[in-house]
């Protein structure tokens, strides 16, 4: 999978089509994506006491994961964020690098 942890992606399809956000977990897996601010559900939690006696449960709005092929990366060029695919080269050592398609520049 090609977006890992800690990316800044945008949302280019869906409801939240236009999002940007930081990738919090990434799901090879399934490939999924978990984006800060993005998919927000309201789950509800069924009702608790913790050990010290507060109440707990209720409904809880929170982030669901999103599909891989729904978001793409966001690199800086020329002091503004564009959207890019991600490819990849290796370098002399014979390490994988990403690069971004659209800049040609190599992603941290």
């Amino acid at each position: 999978m090609k977006i890992k942890k800690g990316d800044l992606v945008q949302v280019i399809t869906g409801k939240d089509k236009g999002k940007q956000g930081k990738v919090i977990v990434a799901f090879p897996r399934e490939d999924r994506v978990l984006v800060e601010g993005v998919n927000r559900v309201k789950k509800h939690v069924k009702a608790g006491t913790t050990p010290r006696g507060s109440k707990t449960g209720g409904i809880i709005t929170t982030e669901a994961p999103v599909h891989v092929s729904n978001v793409a990366l966001v690199v800086e060029k020329d002091g503004k964020k564009v959207t890019t695919r991600i490819g990849y080269r290796f370098d002399d050592d014979g390490n994988k690098i990403r690069v971004a398609r659209r800049t040609g520049e190599d992603i941290k």
